[in-house]
């Protein structure tokens, strides 16, 4: 089975580095690549009855528009050696950029998107584009690997992993860590900052939870003690120089829904490294 991995495009420098970077993850593993460029008209929304009607003109200019740039995309790609494990889809979609993205994870049955932090849009003194927040929150039915636009492709040193121990964590939801982890040999280190109590009964058996999920892998466990947890993430993967950082979204815990708050947002300023974001697949 090849493993099903979108990766939108803006055909901007960014999003082709994401690209680049997903091919050398998944170098050696079976894979599919659909490649998306969504094109919608400003102003116009279907469910705005007072939105002005796009003429046929206006569709055709944003279509042929997206689909020349897809066909320059493919000649590019060509100049990159081909990895007979590798096969490559290309589309060209009308409609709202999330709206299409979810579409196409559920159409194509898609196990992971891998996308560039920033676009051609996005303020370029933030790491950690508002495209990229708003998928890593909407698109809730697989994983979201964000890749910043200056990190060019080596295997992680080592993935750090922060978490409550409050909530125990499901098998499939951790999968692409696990998988991430063993195809880069690259550690997890499960990061708990602690408000100076110790471990709850619950909060211990959580942990023994996680440690046999991630037993495929390799992990070592690390705390930090009374520090803000954003600030201690940052600065536990800035001393260090983690260059991965994987977080699960749980609702009502521990982040709280971790990407409308401003944790992400923090670490997209301060740490330049790919970010995976999971998803409790209870919510």
């Amino acid at each position: 089975m090849k493993k099903r991995i979108l990766i939108p495009t803006d055909f901007s420098r960014n999003a082709f580095n994401a690209i680049k970077y997903a091919m050398e993850l998944y170098k050696r593993e079976y894979c599919e690549f659909f490649i998306l460029n969504t094109y919608y008209l400003s102003g116009y929304s279907k469910d705005n009855l007072l939105s002005p009607q796009p003429t046929d003109k206006d569709l055709s200019i944003v279509k042929e528009r997206s689909e020349k740039n897809i066909e320059r995309l493919k000649v590019q790609m060509s100049f990159y050696e081909e990895n007979e494990n590798h096969s490559f889809k290309y589309f060209s979609e009308f409609g709202p950029f999330f709206e299409v993205m979810k579409n196409v994870v559920a159409r194509e049955d898609i196990e992971l998107v891998i996308m560039g932090t920033q676009g051609e849009t996005d303020n370029k003194t933030v790491i950690l584009g508002s495209n990229a927040v708003n998928v890593m929150e909407k698109i809730r039915s697989c994983p979201v690997l964000a890749i910043p636009s200056t990190v060019l492709f080596k295997e992680p040193n080592e993935i750090v992993f922060p978490t409550s121990f409050r909530t125990h964590y499901k098998e499939k939801e951790l999968s692409t860590l696990v998988e991430i982890s063993r195809l880069l040999n690259a550690p997890i280190r499960i990061l708990h900052v602690q408000k100076g109590r110790a471990l709850s009964k619950p909060q211990i058996d959580n942990k023994l939870l996680l440690e046999k999920i991630l037993e495929p892998a390799s992990f070592t466990h690390h705390r930090l003690y009374n520090v803000d947890l954003k600030d201690g993430v940052s600065c536990f993967v800035q001393s260090r120089e983690s260059e991965m950082i994987a977080i699960v979204n749980k609702k009502h815990n521990f982040f709280g829904s971790i990407f409308s708050n401003p944790m992400v947002k923090e670490l997209g300023k301060h740490t330049n490294v790919p970010l995976l974001a999971m998803h409790d697949l209870r919510t």
